[in-house]
This record gives C-alpha cells, structure tokens and sequence, in this order.
C-alpha cells in the first residue's frame, strides 16, 4: 500500500472525521463547525440545518421561523399544480420513487408557477428594492416582448415574474401567506409587499401569486437568487412525493384527470346542434 497521503475533499459546508480503523465509515461529520451526531441531532430544527448548509453562520431567529413558515406553505402545492400533477402521473403509472420526483422538479423548474420565476422575480427585487417607481418601470417592461433577451434554456418570459395571467385577482391563499410571512419580523421586503401588493398589480396588470411572495421571502432571507431557485424546488417535493405515492395505491381509472367544459368549437357546437334538434322534435310530436 502506497504511503503517499490520501487526496482529501474540500468542502466549507462538510468535514467528515473517519473511524480509526475504517476509513470508509465516518466517526464525526461537522456542517460548519456544529458536530451533526454528537450535537445537533435531537437539538437542532430542521431548518437550522437547512440554513448551515447554505451559510457559514445561523442567523436571528426571526429568520429561521420565517424560513419554517414558508416551508409549511410550499411543502404541498396540491394536485392541479403541474409538479404535483406530472408525480402523480409517473405514481399512477407505477413509476419508481426517483422518477416521480424527478418528473416533479422538471415540471416545477419553468417560469410558470416554477422555480425559475422565483429567480426572476428575486432578480427583480434585487434591481427595484422597495422603490415603487423602479417597479412600475421594471413591469411595464416586463410585459413587452422578450424577444431580444439572451439565449437560454428557458422559454422567453411571457409575463412578469412573480404574477399570475390567468387569474381575476389575487387568491386568498396568496394573500393569507403574504401577511402571515409579513407578521413574522426580520422582513422588510414582505412588509412593503403587502403594503403596495394592488399598486404593483396595477402595474403588473395581472395578480400577484405565490412565486412573488416565495421571492420575496427568500430575498429577506438574505438568498442569491439560484438558492432561492433551488429551496424553492427542493421545500415542494413533499407533497409532490405523498401524492404520487397515493396515487400508486389506486387504479388508473380513479385517476383525477382534469375536467375542460368547452365554451365553443366542434364539441360546443354538437352539443348546441343537438339541443336544437332535440327541441324541433319535440315540436314536431306537439
């Protein structure tokens, strides 16, 4: 065996200790420092571990009851999200656990009630702050044709990050999370938002959602946006993951397939067609 000392693994966020006489196994794992067995299992929250890995250092606890709330609200986005609904489809078709999850997190990752127009919508808040006027011009922009942005995997932005086109106004839900995030401390961004949510869907011209206030509370938090991208993927899978798994233990015909009620076209027109013949016959017998 060669006495030439063995390449080790840098890393800021883990250092791993081995047992004396495996190397293989490990005898102490230390997240910044925090001795993880010895010390901060059975003490410490979820959370905590969960802002180590991104931080060298934990922060106020204001903070972290902000972060636990959003994961609360994030954790199930329900079944006619389209992440939850691609799990459930891959559950039903009996798909392996990772496959699910899998279709759950590429489904999830766009721009639409996904993780990148939570990136967006924290680049947003990076470039306006609270500036009101900075908003409406960065809206108003928005909402033109992205047609000249840079190449990337991504399709172009259709609409505002953060906002949601198909919906009258902003959903109870959205509201509820954005005050009760708002309540919390520690976040000067979500406090603003709620105090100047209908100014900013006035320039917007369409509902804030859930998207805007996940980015909002990320940017108090302190987040870049690409950590903000991934906790916001990451803190959805489980309810992504408890639908799929329900979803094995039923036959595909139970599946909960979307209901669409056409207003016109071929369908709508056959069903007036057969309305009227259905009533001149009815005529006729009179």
């Amino acid at each position: 065996m060669s006495d030439k000392p063995l390449p080790q693994i840098h890393t800021e966020i883990w250092n791993e200790e081995p047992e004396p006489d495996n190397r293989f196994a490990t005898r102490a794992a230390y997240c910044r420092g925090y001795d993880v067995f010895g010390e901060m299992v059975g003490n410490a929250r979820w959370v905590e571990m969960l802002f180590l890995l991104l931080r060298p250092e934990l922060p106020e606890p204001s903070a972290l009851d902000l972060l636990e709330a959003l994961a609360v609200a994030l954790a199930n986005p329900g079944p006619r999200d389209p992440s939850v609904h691609a799990a459930m489809c891959g559950g039903i078709a009996g798909s392996n656990a990772a496959a699910s999850l899998m279709a759950a997190l590429a489904v999830g990752a766009g721009r639409y009630h996904g993780a990148r127009d939570v990136h967006d919508a924290m680049l947003a808040w990076a470039a306006c702050g609270t500036d009101i006027e900075a908003w409406r011009k960065h809206l108003r922009h928005a909402r033109q044709d992205d047609g000249g942005a840079a190449i990337e995997v991504w399709p172009a932005r259709e609409r505002p990050p953060g906002f949601e086109p198909h919906a009258p106004a902003c959903a109870t839900s959205t509201r509820q999370l954005l005050e009760a995030l708002a309540r919390i401390g520690a976040a000067p961004r979500l406090n603003w938002l709620a105090a100047h949510r209908e100014a900013l869907e006035d320039a917007a011209g369409m509902p804030l959602e859930q998207t805007g206030v996940a980015a909002a509370a990320f940017s108090d938090l302190g987040l870049a946006p690409e950590e903000g991208e991934m906790l916001f993927l990451l803190l959805r899978l489980p309810g992504a993951a408890m639908h799929a798994l329900e979803q094995q233990r039923k036959k595909y015909t139970e599946f909960p397939f979307y209901a669409v009620e056409l207003q016109d076209g071929p369908a709508a027109g056959s069903k007036q067609e057969s309305q009227q013949e259905s009533h001149q016959e009815s005529q006729h017998h009179e």
